[in-house]
């Protein structure tokens, strides 16, 4: 019996939200032939759908086939009926997940995707995993092979460990060269004065970012485009400017000194500049030291932001035994939802690989064991030792701008002087408007109606930015 997701964690992984509202209408009977879900047996690579189906015929039950392994793929499929002759077929791989679908569309997942899985879902569609059509088996069977050759291309390691140390050298090189620029950039900014910066408008720090991109220091091109947001941030805006500026300051002249940093800070220090981990060799390294953290996870929070051409899908987790928080990231391409979705409140067993970091936050998931399950509220602590929480992190990162942290027992209170997040001690935290949207904070106020709630959210030197709340008992993403 497949466990059926909600339809929450369906929606969550439509690319905009014309493609939730299109695939709801299609979450009905009428369109749709053909239909069918369940555990399909898919055949390792090199044994063939003939030698599937003869093995179903003999009975074999015991998981292996006459010329290799057979594995069960869960699987959602069925027919829509489109505007031509032909219907669309459409199928989603439960386990990646993944879609297939012959309609014309280039969003991933399409509407047809969508509406199917909304439709099983609601308990829509019956299982019955012997009436998959050869070409669910298919499209299974192709997916097994792909998934095989990244694990075996991941255990390998690279083919030309001398191409891949040449490849380093030259990016160090680039990385280096940008951090000069910078460096000489920032001088002028601040010997020139910040009067008169509001009135340059933005292209001075973009022109200075697409620098940094030429570069390959993507992540100091971030911080330039941020910065250049400040002249126009209301009251105060030359100090935050100022703030900005000095953070990065720290880190180009951490990167002078990067030889002689701790490995785990030198981590973090190429991390935020812009230098992109290798997830497979991260994956390998791990398997070979045994580092992965198996437990249940919680999913604190899960929020999409646009950077550059893509979509960036930031998901919080924390760990039942370990106590560890953990940020994942998936990214999808331009107009596409990222293909992992974790339902916010749910909790699921999977090993994760962290990066090397001071202090360490963003993971991978290597393996997932089972669906995830509903999860009861999480713990959560006063405000002053969320505060107390992120100068430790800081301490370890100086250059650290956030942290996560769950508050318990707090409400969104607005005043004359600006929104807080306020604990029922009389402590209380400064809300960062830059990262906190006018409706999150309002829907927060209402949802704790002056009393204390349970607050997801990200803690730093410019206050707390809720992500999720906890109401009667249910996670509402804000």
């Amino acid at each position: 019996m497949l466990e059926r997701w909600t339809a929450d964690r369906v929606l969550a992984l439509a690319p905009d939200a014309a493609s939730q509202k299109a695939g709801s209408k299609l979450a009905a009977p009428g369109p749709w032939s053909g239909l069918g879900a369940g555990e399909i047996p898919v055949p390792e690579p090199g044994q063939g759908h003939d030698d599937q189906r003869e093995n179903r015929e003999e009975g074999r039950e015991d998981g292996r086939g006459a010329t290799g392994d057979v594995t069960a793929k869960r699987g959602v499929w069925g027919l829509c009926k489109g505007s031509g002759a032909t219907a669309y077929r459409t199928a989603v791989d439960l386990d990646g997940p993944a879609w297939s679908c012959t309609c014309p569309s280039r969003k991933l997942p399409c509407k047809h995707a969508l509406g199917l899985l909304l439709l099983w879902s609601a308990g829509g569609i019956a299982e019955d995993a012997a009436a998959a059509p050869d070409w669910v088996e298919s499209w299974l069977t192709n997916r097994q092979g792909r998934e095989k050759q990244r694990v075996e291309r991941q255990a390998a390691g690279p083919a030309d460990p001398e191409a891949v140390r040449r490849r380093a050298e030259e990016r160090a090189a680039r990385v280096a060269g940008g951090v000069d620029k910078l460096g000489q950039w920032l001088s002028d900014q601040v010997r020139q004065g910040l009067a008169g910066a509001d009135r340059a408008g933005y292209a001075p720090w973009e022109a200075m970012a697409a620098s940094m991109v030429d570069a390959q220091a993507q992540g100091l091109a971030g911080r330039l485009r941020r910065a250049g947001t400040r002249p126009g941030s209301g009251e105060g805006w030359p100090g935050r400017l100022l703030e900005d500026y000095a953070v990065m300051w720290l880190v180009l002249r951490a990167h002078d000194r990067l030889d002689t940093l701790e490995p785990p800070l030198a981590a973090s220090l190429k991390s935020l500049i812009g230098w992109q981990v290798d997830a497979q060799e991260l994956l390998r390294r791990s398997a070979e030291q045994g580092t992965s953290v198996r437990d249940h996870w919680t999913v604190l929070g899960s929020r999409d932001n646009d950077e550059e051409k893509l979509t960036v899908r930031q998901i919080w987790l924390r760990g039942e035994q370990s106590g560890r928080t953990a940020l994942v990231l998936a990214y999808g391409a331009g107009g596409q939802a990222p293909a992992l979705a974790l339902p916010v409140g749910e909790r699921f067993e999977a090993d994760l690989v962290f990066h090397d970091a001071a202090a360490p936050l963003r993971a991978h998931v290597a393996e997932r064991h089972g669906p995830p399950e509903p999860a009861g509220e999480p713990a959560g602590c006063d405000a002053e030792t969320a505060a107390l929480a992120y100068a430790e992190a800081l301490r370890s990162e100086p250059w650290l701008e956030t942290w996560p942290v769950v508050l318990a027992d707090v409400a969104a209170v607005p005043d004359s002087l600006g929104w807080r997040i306020a604990g029922g001690d009389g402590f209380w935290l400064p809300v960062d408007r830059s990262r906190a949207r006018e409706e999150s904070l309002w829907r927060l106020a209402a949802m704790s109606g002056g009393a204390g709630m349970t607050v997801f959210g990200e803690y730093g030197a410019r206050g707390f930015a809720p992500v999720t709340g906890w109401h009667e008992g249910r996670a509402v993403p804000l």
